[in-house]
């Protein structure tokens, strides 16, 4: 049985364009499988979160590591008595923006979009969700229900201040009331992806070398993790010890936030959705010591793994696949692919045109971008110095 403060399919506040509701499925559920049908989706397989696609098949792309933030997020919500379905398509949404070759290639579409109006990945989903993908007959986009979209605009928290030109022009369309907090679905989305990216990033950096076990047993959660797998199983091979060690950790995260966030939501007094929203504070939270405990993993990440030299370098290569193309097909529109070319020839200003470019080169995987830049420059991303 849901909460009081749990989203209700029966309340969810529509659609853009109504439509009909289906027999067998709530809304919540249509936007799920709207979202894992999208072509959007499907390029995630091919996106990276912090290796470049080419160099190995184990590492997370932006498509597993949505799938293990919504699995993370699904049990939070349903420990919490929340709405798993909307819960899942905030999760699943929720990277739907990013550029090819992650965060590196966001840094430099950004400065590029910089004289117009800069980029941000979570008003690409926005605009992705109801504009660019194009598939119904009735409208652009995935017309998905109000709260899933306010889910995926302010997952993070409420978004003030000069906002991001995408998130902008379609709130003047359709009040996400950005100013408040999302709903406990989303705020669950989005401590989901912290609890993901943390755990994974800690596996990948250990397969791609780039630091030790011996390393790693000093930092809060994983040390005490490896001491008991070495007490239950001491005689267990190196993989088994790591990954056993690591879903520890992982465990810990995610016992952690449904202990801290169930208190909170009872001290809270909220019977509704809207009383979360309204609550002027996150409800869905770390404890403080487990809060400080992952600050000091993620320090160690970005030192190691973030900014390690071979990351580095890789970096400066990608920067520099994003920093020739884009220029190029802003002056080259003819280059796009046709129904692109067409649209950007309509284009009235310089810039929409920017902005039309940047969609195309933000909706790229990197398979697709590092191949466009060895046909239109002559150079394999091998061939960087």
């Amino acid at each position: 049985m849901r909460a009081d403060f749990a989203s209700d399919p029966d309340t969810a506040r529509g659609r853009l364009v109504p439509e009909e509701e289906s027999t067998f499925r709530s809304c919540f559920q249509r936007d799920r499988d709207r979202i894992i049908h999208a072509s959007a989706f499907r390029r995630l397989k091919h996106k990276t979160q912090v290796f470049v696609e080419h160099e190995g098949d184990y590492f997370r792309t932006r498509l597993t590591h949505s799938i293990e933030v919504a699995q993370v997020a699904r049990t939070i919500a349903g420990a919490l008595r929340l709405n798993g379905e909307l819960t899942e398509a905030v999760a699943l949404a929720h990277d739907l923006g990013h550029t090819p070759f992650g965060h590196t290639g966001e840094d430099a579409l950004h400065a590029l979009m910089q004289p117009y109006g800069g980029f941000d990945h979570n008003a690409q989903a926005i605009k992705i969700v109801t504009a660019l993908e194009r598939h119904y007959a009735e409208f652009n986009g995935l017309n998905l229900t109000w709260d899933t979209l306010e889910g995926i605009a302010k997952h993070n928290g409420p978004v003030t201040g000069d906002l991001p030109h995408a998130l902008a022009e379609y709130n003047a369309r359709h009040d996400l009331e950005l100013h408040t907090h999302a709903s406990a679905e989303a705020q669950v989305a989005a401590l989901s992806d912290d609890i993901a990216y943390n755990n994974h990033d800690l596996h990948d950096g250990l397969r791609a070398g780039l630091f030790t076990e011996v390393e790693i047993a000093d930092l809060p959660m994983v040390g005490a993790a490896y001491a008991e797998v070495d007490r239950l199983y001491p005689n267990t091979d190196s993989y088994r010890r790591r990954h056993e060690a690591l879903r520890r950790v992982f465990g810990v995260m995610v016992g952690d936030v449904i202990e801290t966030s169930a208190n909170l939501l009872k001290e809270s007094g909220a019977t509704s959705p809207d009383d979360i929203r309204h609550l002027g504070r996150p409800v869905i939270r770390f404890s403080d010591p487990v809060w400080r405990d992952l600050r000091e993993i993620r320090k160690f990440l970005f030192t190691r793994m973030y900014r390690a030299p071979s990351v580095m370098e890789q970096r400066e290569k990608v920067t520099k696949v994003v920093e020739d193309l884009f220029p190029l097909f802003l002056s080259k529109s003819d280059l796009l692919p046709r129904h692109w070319a067409d649209a950007v020839a309509a284009a009235q200003d310089e810039v929409t045109l920017a902005r039309m470019v940047s969609d195309y080169i933000a909706g790229m995987t990197d398979r697709f971008a590092l191949q466009e830049h060895a046909r239109l420059f002559g150079r394999d991303l091998r061939d960087f110095r």
